[in-house]
């Protein structure tokens, strides 16, 4: 059999089944036989007894490190070229004492966005993500990460946010492959209202993701959008994309975003001192969002690396969300989790390849550039 291996984390059963055929494989496994592969790998993380057949790509990342902050886990996986994704298993308690838990899985290595706020904006793009090394974070998170508090190994993941590296919606083509993947009942299968995009504000990307919405099956996917800010003076200074996206620009795009009913969207604030904290800044982006059906999550910041603002005193934050409720906003606090460890929001991110140059592409074209190496591609 010629031709190029086929994903098998990367491709739903359906397209993988296709690429199979295409591949010359029911020469030799039927596809009764194909299919319970597929299965097995994915819902039990095993492969046959003799491995994985040789026109299939395993597309399994070695576990590189893992940092514990209370009952939060950030893992990285390995990728050709040194680089490293970053996940983060965070547990979710609900009312009733039961304990779920979300992965928030990247899809860049470093991100082009240069938020200010945010520690992976100090990398700068490294390279964006294939559907596959996506949903290897999940793989991962399930069944190859050592689980402290159970005493054995993998996570009982629930929900899956696309908010580690990278800005998803500049990768859009290879995450919709991975949310195929993530939701297929024979693959990943998360409920698509477990699953949740954000962006900080790539209006083309929310429109294209909404056509997404729109397919049958996957009306009840989320989104959730980085603002931030209360009016473009304030939020160019901290998020450059707002230049050329402004704000009017951004609540057009999200004013006709397919919302199934009685859905919000999320719009994520990260609460910082002296920047956007104020009585009035709160009243100001009330008013913004009135006519949009949402919710505002205040998230404290968390200081990255050499930050130049400190975290937000807890009384700020409380007056804050206080404000925002009395002004008729439906609003809730996000809880911090994983600070230490550099595992929370707007943490993520590697100090020691923020040296590589910014490059443009997927894994499988990439060319990545060290300081004083030798030209070479790098796969991914």
């Amino acid at each position: 059999m010629d031709g190029p291996q086929v994903p098998i984390l990367g491709l739903t059963l359906e397209g993988f089944l296709a690429a199979a055929k295409e591949r010359g494989a029911f020469r030799s496994m039927q596809p009764q036989e194909c299919a319970r592969m597929y299965r097995a790998f994915h819902r039990e993380g095993a492969a046959p007894a003799g491995g994985l057949p040789a026109w299939v790509h395993d597309g399994r990342r070695p576990v590189n490190a893992v940092h514990v902050d209370g009952e939060t886990l950030k893992f990285t996986l390995g990728l050709d070229g040194g680089l490293e994704t970053e996940s983060v298993v965070i547990p979710m308690r609900h009312r009733d004492g039961t304990v779920t838990r979300t992965l928030c899985v990247s899809s860049q290595v470093g991100c082009a966005m240069g938020c200010r706020f945010c520690e992976t904006a100090q990398m700068g793009l490294m390279r964006s993500l294939s559907p596959s090394e996506i949903v290897a974070q999940l793989h991962a998170a399930r069944f190859s990460v050592a689980n402290p508090w159970a005493g054995g190994t993998g996570f009982e993941v629930k929900n899956i946010v696309f908010m580690g590296m990278g800005e998803p919606m500049d990768n859009l083509d290879a995450v919709m492959a991975a949310i195929r993947v993530l939701t297929d009942r024979n693959a990943g299968a998360i409920a698509p209202v477990h699953v949740t995009v954000s962006t900080v504000g790539r209006t083309d990307g929310i429109r294209r993701y909404g056509d997404l919405l729109r397919e049958r099956g996957f009306h009840r996917l989320n989104l959730a959008v980085s603002l931030n800010a209360p009016n473009d003076r304030v939020r160019s200074e901290i998020m450059p994309v707002n230049r050329a996206e402004p704000i009017a620009r951004l609540m057009e795009s999200l004013l006709s975003f397919p919302k199934r009913p009685n859905a919000a969207i999320c719009m994520e604030y990260v609460l910082i001192p002296g920047v956007n904290d104020s009585d009035a800044d709160c009243d100001e982006v009330c008013a913004l969002l009135r006519p949009l059906r949402c919710s505002l999550n205040v998230i404290p910041y968390n200081p990255r690396r050499s930050s130049p603002w400190p975290a937000p005193e807890e009384e700020s934050v409380q007056r804050f969300v206080r404000r925002a409720i009395a002004n008729g906003q439906f609003c809730k606090r996000r809880g911090t989790k994983g600070r230490s460890a550099m595992a929370a929001c707007g943490q993520l991110g590697n100090e020691r390849i923020r040296s590589r140059r910014f490059v443009d592409g997927a894994a499988e074209t990439v060319q990545i550039r060290v300081p004083g190496a030798p030209d070479g591609p790098a796969a991914g």
